[in-house]
């Protein structure tokens, strides 16, 4: 297995621009609104938007566990293409996530992949959903 194996693929329209888009991605106080239904503490949100810069973000849960994510960046080319690793575990297996986004009509189509195969099949169909979940906060908060 390669990581350029998508194991998650979602295409999604939005009626926003490609900036609009790309900043809902990198900018923290914007990524911390729509990644994360349940709650995601924006003021735990650390963006470093560059290749080599480091990101986390940190999610409560409605029990109150804590899920600490993190990454760093692989590719960043506004306001078409991002490319990051994620994980919400210690060490280095890390997923890698790639964003295209192509302006279409009124809006931008955006194209999500996750790959990496560091987790059981089942987990990439629970994080489908709930990137797909993640998606729908995003369609509704953005506009531009």
């Amino acid at each position: 297995m390669t990581d350029e194996m998508p194991y998650i693929s979602i295409t999604r329209t939005f009626a926003a621009s490609p900036e609009a888009v790309f900043e809902a991605w990198t900018s923290p106080t914007q990524f911390g609104l729509w990644f994360g239904t349940l709650s995601t503490a924006v003021e735990d949100v650390s963006m470093d938007v560059r290749v080599g810069g480091e990101w986390s973000a940190r999610m409560i849960l409605g029990d109150g566990a804590e899920i600490g994510w993190h990454g760093s960046y692989l590719e960043v080319d506004a306001p078409h293409r991002l490319v990051l690793s994620l994980s919400d575990r210690p060490g280095d297996q890390f997923e890698r996530v790639t964003v295209e986004l192509a302006k279409i009509g009124g809006g931008t189509e955006m194209t999500f992949t996750q790959s990496g195969g560091n987790m059981p099949s089942e987990d990439y169909a629970q994080a489908e959903e709930g990137w797909r979940s993640f998606f729908d906060d995003l369609s509704k908060g953005i506009s531009g």
